[in-house]
């Protein structure tokens, strides 16, 4: 376990590193109208997507570790191990760029969801990334609560992986509104790359969580 939260964490900071040079050389130069040159504000839905993204993916990496230790069904397992390898992968580039543009990871005065908000409110592309309401005692729409975390760290085989698969379903149908967001209200070209392919990547896991589902004999929670 020790050495598996330690892959982790080095996965993180080394996509840091790449995201930090990568995304340089695109501001520098991937874009003529100079858009991508100008770091995004504060508040921006950029700045706000990247903050709260990173939180989002940090609890599928969390959930993910926590079913590899609970169940020896392989599929499940390396169904964990990539969204796990993906999403700490996708954090680090996140927190790079919020370090390239000099801001903060944590803003204490904005909730989160806020620049979807701000988005919704008008404007051609008004409602498209409509995400709905988080549950109680979660932090954002599709995040898992406390108590589901607990449910899950006490499970073991089939229930483990039902219950690993329902919540991370949830989680990704909220992520993927999320990313919906940002590939149409982001200003970085390079951001709203990453959020389509988060969009085409999770999309197809829903699907495929799905089929394992079926095959446990449940489905997605309601």
């Amino acid at each position: 376990m020790t050495r598996t939260y330690w892959a982790a964490g080095a996965a993180v900071v080394l996509a840091v590193l790449f995201a930090v040079g990568a995304t340089v050389a695109t501001a520098s130069g991937g874009s003529d109208s100079g858009e991508a040159s100008r770091a995004p504000g504060l508040y921006s839905p950029d700045a706000g997507f990247a903050r709260d993204m990173a939180v989002h993916h940090q609890q599928a990496v969390e959930m993910s570790f926590i079913v590899r230790d609970r169940t020896q069904d392989e599929p499940v397992r390396g169904l964990a191990y990539d969204i796990a390898n993906t999403q700490a992968n996708q954090r680090g580039m996140l927190l790079g760029w919020l370090d390239m543009w000099g801001l903060p990871k944590v803003l204490a005065d904005e909730p989160p969801m806020s620049w979807m908000q701000a988005a919704e409110g008008g404007g051609e592309h008004a409602g498209h990334a409509g995400h709905g309401a988080a549950k109680p005692g979660a932090l954002m729409p599709g995040m898992a609560t406390k108590e589901d975390l607990d449910r899950l760290a006490a499970a073991n085989g089939r229930d483990a992986e039902v219950l690993y698969l329902q919540l991370m379903t949830d989680h990704h149908k909220g992520g993927v509104a999320m990313a919906q967001g940002c590939a149409v209200q982001c200003r970085t070209p390079a951001e709203r790359s990453l959020a389509q392919g988060m969009v085409e990547a999770q999309q197809s896991e829903l699907t495929l969580m799905a089929d394992m589902l079926g095959k446990r004999g449940a489905a997605p929670r309601g």
